[in-house]
């Protein structure tokens, strides 16, 4: 954990000993603490607050810790660390299908929770910077597929392969914008005429 930025870390748990034994755990760490006492109450404050990291009991009333990431990441998505005294498989195999980091078993030691939130904190960065990159290179793949086809359609008119690139960025220079709109204007200007 950065001890110089505190963290604003949300916990939801049903039982309030939990809930306190956790924010004083944090607090003393220099952290920001938000409490919730039902899955419910756990969704309003992670949208009023907007907390770095989620700290959620999988059994709470109104809705569970897992309905509540799912809420949580469709929002925005922040580390979510599952909190349970249970060792159930069906609870731990509904946790790995969502966007959760981490999972400790209750009750939680000081030192497993610190270094449960650093592992948390860097494996969803460590996955949001991978997600970025697969978006990178699918939009770079999507428009180089664009200005081959586009290219093609200006070679059936007579241009070469290199006029045919020169003239779509060129045309995308003059107008400032993207090559791949370019492309893709000179694809529907073409299936239209056809």
């Amino acid at each position: 954990m950065n001890s110089n930025k505190p963290l604003r870390i949300l916990i939801a748990d049903d039982e309030s000993i939990i809930r306190m034994g956790l924010r004083t755990i944090l607090t003393e760490l220099g952290h920001i603490v938000y409490s919730a006492a039902d899955g419910v109450e756990a969704v309003t404050l992670a949208q009023r607050e907007q907390p770095d990291i989620a700290l959620l009991d999988i059994r709470m009333p109104f809705r569970d810790g897992l309905e509540v990431a799912a809420e949580i990441n469709k929002h925005r998505p922040i580390p979510i660390i599952i909190l349970t005294a249970y060792n159930e498989a069906s609870l731990i195999e509904r946790a790995t299908e969502l966007p959760v980091q981490g999972y400790l078993i209750k009750p939680v030691k000081r030192d497993d929770l610190i270094s449960t939130i650093q592992v948390a904190i860097a494996t969803f960065n460590e996955r949001r910077a991978l997600r970025e990159k697969v978006d990178e290179l699918e939009e770079k793949l999507t428009t180089r597929k664009l200005i081959e086809r586009a290219k093609g359609f200006l070679m059936k008119d007579g241009m070469s392969e290199e006029e045919a690139y020169h003239h779509i960025q060129m045309t995308a220079r003059s107008r400032r914008t993207t090559m791949s709109k370019v492309a893709q204007e000179i694809i529907d200007r073409t299936l239209k005429e056809r």
